[in-house]
């Protein structure tokens, strides 16, 4: 499993010491996060993991899960689909397109955009 499917599928983790220990495999202290939501680039295991419980807690029972991605040059494009209830009870999924540099097992800097 790539460190992006790790980092994913954390998002959609229910337990919030599992979710970050999940983040911790592929995060560390000096990791870049930036989305458009994310208000700002997010530094370090910290933040970015305090920022995937916020989704969590904001849309229970979503997942997080890579449908493609390819690699140049030590960077990796993803498409990212985020499924789950809509508000009116009826599925729903919304794409993003990451774009990261990986070092080895551990992300290093990982942008998302709204879209595929």
């Amino acid at each position: 499993m790539s460190a992006l499917d790790k980092f994913f599928s954390a998002w959609g983790e229910t337990d919030p010491a599992a979710r970050h220990a999940m983040i911790a495999q592929v995060v560390d202290d000096t990791t870049v996060y930036s989305d458009p939501r994310s208000g700002d680039r997010l530094i370090g295991l910290a933040a970015i993991s305090e920022y995937v419980a916020m989704f969590s807690a904001n849309a229970p029972g979503w997942t997080a899960t890579v449908s493609t991605s390819d690699a140049i040059n030590g960077y990796v494009r993803a498409k990212v689909i985020f499924g789950g209830q809509g508000p009116d009870g009826s599925p729903m999924e919304q794409a993003g397109t990451y774009f990261a540099e990986v070092d080895g097992d551990t992300l290093k800097v990982l942008a998302g955009f709204v879209g595929a």
